[in-house]
This record gives C-alpha cells, structure tokens and sequence, in this order.
C-alpha cells in the first residue's frame, strides 16, 4: 500500500471515522436482532417440547410408527431450536482475541449440524418404514389423525414464533426448516391416520413415515448445502462478484479492481476484499469511500476491506495487476479507461 492510501482502513473510511464507526451502532444492531431471535426461538420451542412429550406417549399407545416418527423429527426440531438459541446467544459476543469475526459463523456450524442430523434420521425413519411395508402392526387410526390434526396446529404455532425471528440468518432458516418439514410429516400423517381409520389398511402409516423420511432428505441436503458455502467461502446467494466488481470499477477515479474476493461472514453478513487502483490525479482516500457506497446502496455490502494505492507511474496497467500476472483473481481493468 502507497503513502497515499496508508490513512484509509480496510472499509474505505479514514481512520478517524473508522474509531467513530467501531464504537457505532454495527454490533449494536447485531446484539438487538439476535436477542430478539432468542425470545422468538425459545417461545417455539416451548412450544415443540410440550407437545413432543405428548406425542411419544401417544404414538407408542396408537402403535404408529408415523407418529413416532413425527415426535423423533420434533426432537430434531427441538435440538435445531436449542442450537439456533445457542448460536443467538453467541453471536452477541463481540469480535475479540483469536476470534476477529467474533462468533458470526456458529450460524453456519449450526445449520450443517440441524442438516446432518436430518439426513441420519431420515435414514433410520426410512429402514423402519420399508420393513413395516412388508409386517404392518395394527394402527390405532383415530388416534392417529387427531393427534396429527393438534400436531398441524402446534406447528403452525412454532413456525409463527420461529418465523418472528430474523430469516436472513441461517441459523433460523435452518430452525424453522425443522419446524416447516414437521408440518407437512404432521399432514401426511394426518392423511394415514384417516385412511386407516376409514379402509383399515395399516400400510398407510408405513406410507407416511417413507414420506416423512424424503422432506427430511430434502431439507437437510439444503442446510448441508447452504452452510458448506459458507465454510468455502462462496459468494452469498444473490451476489455476483462479476456485477459488483464492475460496478466498483465504474466509480470515477478507478484504474482497476482486482484481488477482489465477496464471501459470507455467517449470519447473512456478506463481506468483501479488493485492491483498488486509483488514478494519479485522484485522492485515494475519495475514490475508496465511494467504492465503500455504491457497495453498500447496491449490494448491501457492509463489510468491505479496500487496499486503495496509486498506480506505479513506471509500470504499465496490463503488466501491474491483471489476471494472468499471479495477482489474484477478480481482475476489472477491462471496465475502466487507462487515465
């Protein structure tokens, strides 16, 4: 980094503003929405806890595997809840020590930990069911539907209270793709429950159960998904470092963007890494501020470290910085004219 650009701090800002802006409102406002989440995870999750009680008990009475079925997956539900209130919790612990992220992450861990589990039940649930196939105990049908119909209810009433909670987090999307993947276990069941009820064929239980098992499958390969992403360090969803680093390179004054890297901090926190060339005739300091707006106003990009130099006046543009020189990638030069 030039003299010239050694005052501006890895967000663009001088160094003044950026003792302002650490003081500010940023991890303020990280603080207020996980508290909140936490109030709105551990109200759903009174609420699953009660009733999984309850559908145990039942379920073993009605001899319905799809019943218990549904209770093992409002264990996973409530596991997911008691992570994601965890991960709330820790993400209100500021940056410090080893940790110069702070805790953002968890929320990733906590997404792949709800999705692994998922797929193993899904597993297990999916073995009981083909061997019920093929020997199908008696099933209390009545039984069944009814306790499936509250089941419908009760998670209708936990996805509301997850859903109060910040969705942009995948901590809480993972949270409540438990509780939404139950609701529709509770339906199938539902539909078994009476089928059995009205034509007495037990297999509809079996049925629902293999049903149950492929919605865990699908979610769980989605939070597998989406927290691996994170782990590699991925653009987020909805972010293309191709759009956001021509937008930085239009920015008057801008030689060149490249180095230019866009990840996922966790907790929907996209962050941004990039050296910025700027022309002689321009102040560094100017040119990274600007960057540092149109990232945020067009991309929500909070989070945006900018080595901000002068190009060298004896090095020619295409041998300075490009693609094939080994600077790294995200190489924008193309984009701007050679001032």
């Amino acid at each position: 980094m030039t003299a010239s650009s050694r005052d501006v701090d890895g967000h663009g800002r001088s160094q003044d503003d950026s003792a302002q802006h650490a003081h500010g409102g940023g991890h303020r406002h990280v603080e207020v929405t996980a508290a909140t989440d936490q109030r709105w995870l551990l109200a759903s999750l009174s609420v699953i806890v009660t009733f999984m009680v309850a559908e145990v008990v039942l379920g073993w009475a009605a001899h319905s595997l799809a019943l218990v079925a549904d209770a093992g997956h409002m264990l996973t539900d409530a596991a997911a809840l008691g992570l994601a209130v965890i991960a709330a919790r820790l993400a209100r612990r500021p940056a410090r020590g080893r940790y110069t992220y702070g805790f953002t992450r968890i929320d990733a861990v906590s997404a792949q930990a709800n999705g692994i589990t998922l797929l193993l039940l899904a597993v297990w649930f999916a073995v009981a069911a083909v061997r019920r196939l093929f020997d199908p105990p008696p099933v209390q049908g009545g039984l069944v539907l009814v306790v499936a119909v509250i089941g419908v209810g009760v998670n209708l009433l936990a996805v509301y209270f997850a859903g109060r909670a910040n969705r942009d987090s995948l901590n809480v999307r993972g949270a409540v793709a438990h509780i939404v993947n139950d609701l529709w276990a509770f339906v199938a069941t539902a539909i078994a429950g009476a089928v059995v009820l009205l034509t007495g064929w037990n297999r509809a239980d079996a049925v629902a159960s293999l049903i149950v098992a492929v919605l865990m499958v699908q979610s769980g390969l989605v939070l597998v998904r989406a927290a691996n992403r994170v782990f590699l360090e991925a653009a987020p969803d909805g972010i293309d470092p191709e759009i956001v680093g021509g937008d930085m390179a239009r920015v008057p004054g801008v030689i060149e963007i490249h180095d230019l890297h866009v990840w996922d901090l966790g907790a929907a926190e996209p962050a941004l890494s990039a050296h910025v060339v700027v022309g002689r005739d321009y102040d560094c300091h100017a040119v990274a501020n600007e960057v540092r707006d149109v990232l945020a106003a067009r991309h929500h990009i909070g989070h945006a470290t900018l080595q901000a130099d002068h190009r060298h006046a004896d090095v020619r543009l295409d041998e300075d910085c490009s693609a094939e020189s080994g600077h790294g990638p995200g190489y924008f030069g193309h984009l701007v004219d050679d001032v």
